[in-house]
């Protein structure tokens, strides 16, 4: 199959490729991996008269960790934030989250803020954004903004980027103290959109019991979905050890709120099931992580590290 005719621009600098979608708007495309783009075009499924290709456009491919966060930019690969050891030691669900995407050439090619533009709600990293409360940097020639994960995603394959604008970058927030983090998914094969996942961070209070729990799920909902789960997860664990916890009422909370849409891969009812299951798995993993973090901090402290 064969895209339908559009002009192509491949600006050398940000002003330029600015300027571009400025004039040209709704008719403009970005192209950054293009490991979902190119499809759409093949498929006739994108029919935009102009494509821009931002891949010469210098610094755009930047990734930064610090003690803030992750901020990750517009032609940085999956591949790159999944191997970088700075990404890994301040925001661990990204990389987790990152090695179930797709196959190794997609993620040597495919972007984490196309993926994030592309807004599909099956995707891993708009869950992963959404259950950070992390934000999108939207640039025009008009100047810059920035959008909370929760106000970026408007529906399948739909995201509030406005004509004009590019995604220059993308922000993960850093773990606060005694966090954990957990991803996890089930798909009909490896490399397969997920039939349902979830995204999991848990926060320990200083006598390691669950303050704070939230998880993403991508897979049953329009938009990624983010549950705060933290009373839930609290009366798991009464009358229960640090780290231990009955989760199986906390999944049967989360399928009580969800309301998924079967298609030709798996019904509604099972969606709904497999996210309960699944939520247990995640959180058990990340309270785990939590405790391993906490009692890693604790020996760091006595050594005077």
């Amino acid at each position: 199959m064969k895209p339908p005719p559009f002009a192509y621009h491949a600006p050398a600098t940000l002003a330029e490729a600015l300027d571009v979608l400025a004039e040209h708007g709704a008719d403009a495309k970005v192209l950054a991996g293009g490991q979902s783009l190119i499809p759409l075009l093949n498929m006739r499924l994108a029919e935009p008269a102009h494509i821009v290709d931002i891949n010469r456009v210098a610094g755009l491919g930047d990734v930064r960790a610090d003690a803030r966060g992750v901020r990750v930019g517009a032609l940085a690969r999956h591949a790159a934030v999944e191997r970088s050891a700075g990404v890994a030691a301040v925001q661990p669900l990204l990389p987790a989250a990152l090695r179930h995407v797709a196959h190794p050439a997609i993620r040597n090619r495919g972007t984490v803020v196309g993926s994030l533009v592309h807004a599909d709600p099956a995707a891993e990293l708009p869950a992963v954004l959404a259950v950070l409360d992390g934000t999108v940097e939207a640039v025009s020639a008009a100047g810059r903004r920035t959008v909370r994960a929760a106000d970026f995603f408007a529906g399948p394959l739909e995201s509030t980027l406005r004509p004009g604008e590019l995604a220059g970058s993308a922000f993960f927030p850093a773990l606060p103290p005694r966090t954990g983090v957990a991803f996890t998914e089930t798909s009909r094969r490896h490399g397969d959109y997920a039939l349902a996942g979830v995204a999991a961070v848990v926060s320990l209070d200083e006598d390691l019991r669950v303050s704070a729990a939230r998880a993403g799920y991508l897979g049953v909902a329009a938009t990624p979905l983010v549950l705060d789960l933290t009373r839930r997860a609290r009366q798991a664990q009464t009358g229960r050890p640090p780290g231990d916890a009955d989760w199986s009422g906390v999944a049967g909370f989360v399928r009580e709120r969800l309301d998924p849409e079967s298609d030709i891969h798996a019904g509604a009812d099972y969606r709904r099931h497999l996210a309960g299951v699944l939520t247990e798995r995640a959180l058990r993993a990340a309270t785990a992580d939590a405790l391993g973090r906490a009692h890693t901090s604790a020996i760091n402290e006595e050594a005077g590290w």
